[in-house]
């Protein structure tokens, strides 16, 4: 067994049974491993932005890491966009990084580089195996951090060499990880505390939710705090994973607008942070607030996303002598289809129509999804997925690992064109794999948000040249085309009752299939 296999065979017993690749030659003996180890299922992705991509997608679905296996440097650099937005969603995930061997490293070849160094930033640990008899070791550890809570992001470096390599004796060959740090308790005292804030006369409070919390059963428990208290119920612009739907507590999503958010909170006296950041602007802007919490408004850290949320809010729930039943689940109600037009909201009002029970949404549509939030809140109950690290092209990976997490769950995945472009070869992949997601392309042949930002960081100058660099309609690009070229099957829609037809068809059909959604462009001149 060489070390190749040793580092399967130890992601294996570790708990890890998927491995998300796009090798070259440094990795050969990894890929041949894969045909001694059949219990690792191995996905190829054409580009490695795909890669990390689906493995933070699988992560926040199946609630355990995948294996990401990437070629050098320069692979694991292309694929650091999506590492990054899976760091900022808390996903665990172990990124294997083939590197040369060690004596060819002082030969300078092309594709030397320092792989610690570019991992580093997006990794909570980073270690290169020097030694095939030290490969089982450190794959054990590197699982083990991952695994850790909240999910984190380990970077095990392997030289060629010790791929191929053989150990000194049998004791080096499988490893699993010691004790993994599971989610820290709250202490009784922050309990007792929150509490007493929470019952403060005179004071406006809100529990601002984010990570486990936006899950069931800690959405539940939060509903009956609500209930005993009267505190509203916040969570971030984007989250990892949301439960939603009918029969869920209701959670008010921030706005992604700085100004939205201040005159939210412009009542709120008290906010209490539950696995959940203080609110900042997504970016600065002149003569506007970074920190988006008015000057009134104490802010209290009860818990980080490394505590035990779950518990937190079930123990508060009971400090508080809570109702046994939240009082503000979403009810059962759909909106109706709509006509004429396809624009954002009529597709938002079609998968609020449509969308079918137990869905996965995989939310990247931008300036298009503004009206999804209130139109699919009556829906049977789905797990929403949103763009958490802000870097754009996460969207079809993201939907790529969920699919392969829940096989039996339709994935329905909302992108803009400018995002899509990023990381188009997923479709590939979905068609490899035959992976059930519905994919919709909002068409708007533009970066829209950009043409938005532009104003507001104080551009007012005629800027006629500049949005030149935001329009995506010169030369027109054709999602559908490039899909069947894929093996997606796939639609452009310009009606609404085109896309209402498709969508239905395709809610209720296996398999992989995009709509091309042609709304109206936004006028850049």
């Amino acid at each position: 067994m060489n070390g190749a296999e040793i580092m399967l065979r130890s992601l294996v017993s570790s708990g890890i049974d998927v491995c998300f690749t796009n090798p070259g030659t440094s990795e050969m003996h990894a890929v041949a491993a894969l045909d001694r180890v059949p219990e690792m299922r191995g996905v190829l992705g054409l580009f490695e932005g795909v890669v990390t991509g689906a493995a933070d997608g699988y992560a926040r679905i199946a609630g355990k890491p995948a294996a990401t296996l990437l070629h050098l440097g320069p692979g694991l650099a292309n694929g650091l966009a999506n590492i990054h937005n899976a760091r900022r969603a808390a996903s665990p995930m172990v990124n294997i990084v083939g590197d040369h061997a060690l004596e060819h490293r002082k030969f300078d070849a092309p594709l030397t580089s320092d792989i610690e160094a570019l991992a580093r930033p997006m990794s909570a640990w980073v270690r290169t195996s020097r030694s095939v008899n030290q490969i089982a070791v450190d794959t054990a550890e590197a699982v083990r951090i991952a695994r850790s809570a909240p999910g984190r992001i380990a970077t095990l470096v392997l030289p060629a060499d010790t791929s191929w390599s053989l150990p000194d004796d049998d004791t080096h060959e499988v490893e699993t990880p010691s004790e993994i740090e599971g989610p820290i308790p709250v202490k009784a005292d922050v309990v007792e505390s929150v509490a007493a804030i929470l019952k403060s006369d005179g004071e406006t409070s809100a529990l601002m939710l984010g990570g486990a919390a936006l899950l069931e059963p800690a959405l539940t428990f939060a509903g009956r705090i609500q209930a005993a208290t009267e505190c509203r119920l916040f969570s971030p612009t984007f989250n990892a994973r949301t439960t939603r739907g009918a029969g869920h507590v209701r959670v008010e999503k921030l706005p992604y607008f700085g100004e939205a958010v201040v005159s939210l909170l412009h009542k709120t006296t008290q906010l209490i942070l539950a696995g959940a950041p203080s609110p900042v602007s997504f970016f600065a802007y002149p003569d506007k607030p970074s920190d988006l919490v008015p000057a009134h408004c104490q802010v209290y850290e009860a818990a980080t996303s490394s505590h035990d949320l779950t518990s937190f809010l079930s123990d508060l729930a009971d400090e508080l002598d809570a109702p046994s039943e939240p009082g503000r689940r979403a009810g059962a109600q759909r909106p109706p289809l709509m006509s004429g037009d396809l624009n954002p909201g009529t597709i938002a009002a079609a998968l609020g129509h449509l969308l079918p029970e137990h869905a996965i949404v995989v939310d990247e549509g931008a300036t298009s999804s503004f009206a999804l939030g209130p139109m699919t809140e009556g829906a049977p109950s789905h797990d929403w997925l949103d763009l958490t690290g802000g870097s754009i092209g996460q969207a079809l990976p993201v939907s790529t690992g969920a699919a392969i997490a829940a096989p039996d769950r339709k994935v329905v995945c909302l992108s803009g064109d400018g995002g899509a472009m990023y990381t188009i070869q997923s479709l590939w992949t979905q068609a490899r794999e035959n992976l059930d997601i519905v994919t919709v392309i909002f068409a708007n042949r533009a970066y829209a948000i950009l043409n938005v930002e532009l104003g507001r960081v104080g551009v007012e100058h005629d800027t006629s040249r500049a949005k030149e660099l935001f329009s995506l309609d010169r030369p027109e690009l054709n999602f559908a085309e490039m899909a069947q070229s894929m093996g997606v099957p796939a639609k452009r829609v310009e009606t609404t009752e085109a896309f209402n037809e498709v969508f239905a068809e395709r809610m209720k059909a296996p398999g992989p299939f995009l709509i091309e959604a042609m709304i109206d462009p936004i006028q850049l001149g």
